[in-house]
């Protein structure tokens, strides 16, 4: 029997409460202007995206309230800013596209996960309709009944 070799995620950091919280629509991916230490806590693997989501402000697209934990041994000369707000790197076509999304009402764009490509990170982010609380419970109904479902024919 071949033993199989780990293959490395390039996965940094997913939001597992987006899916639950909001109707996610059309995804996108964009760039992020980051400092040198946050690329070596992203690489550590310290990130938190949720409560995060995505501005668009005087044409440009700003990521919000993404939490880098700094590293103690990488960021010993200077003070970081773990919640600081970080510039997103896209098109002008796209932006006027996302503003045009956004200003419809209740639409938002939310973060759904950070990435590694060709070693530079990238935002996944999606379009997001807030749900209702009965929405919520429907959902939560929903996984309930296919987990259990599953069950059932296991055996």
């Amino acid at each position: 029997m071949k033993k199989k070799l780990k293959v490395p995620s390039n996965n940094i950091g997913l939001n597992k409460k987006a899916g639950f919280d909001y109707f996610l629509g059309e995804r996108f991916e964009a760039g992020i202007v980051l400092e040198g230490w946050e690329v070596k806590s992203l690489r550590a693997g310290r990130l938190q995206l949720r409560d995060t989501y995505v501005l668009i402000k005087d044409d440009e697209a700003w990521l919000l309230n993404a939490v880098i934990t700094p590293l103690t041994t990488a960021s010993t000369h200077i003070k970081p800013d773990p919640q600081r707000t970080r510039k997103l790197l896209l098109h002008s076509k796209e932006i006027d596209q996302l503003k045009g999304i956004v200003e419809r009402k209740g639409h938002s764009l939310i973060p759904t996960s950070m990435y590694w490509i060709k070693g530079r990170a990238k935002l996944g982010f999606a379009i997001g309709k807030g749900k209702k609380d009965y929405d919520k419970r429907d959902t939560e109904k929903d996984r309930d009944w296919q987990r259990e479902k599953e069950r059932l024919f296991k055996h």
